[in-house]
């Protein structure tokens, strides 16, 4: 009997996937002491990025569908 993989829990609700199949992720450091981080750098941890070409080995072992 095959075994079903299951879903990383935790890497779910941090990572999205694209329609080609790469992963999406929001950047660090936005949570809280913005206050000294400046308008321009706050802006910009809004923003979601792709995740590097080494992690996206590793994360895809996480999220199998």
């Amino acid at each position: 009997m095959a075994v079903k993989m299951k879903t990383h829990k935790g890497a779910a609700k941090r990572f999205k996937r694209t329609g080609t199949g790469k992963i999406k992720r929001y950047k660090a450091y936005k949570s809280h002491l913005t206050g000294k981080k400046s308008p321009k750098r706050v802006r910009n941890l809004r923003k979601s990025t792709l995740v590097s070409k080494g992690d996206q080995k590793r994360i895809d072992s996480l999220l199998p569908r």
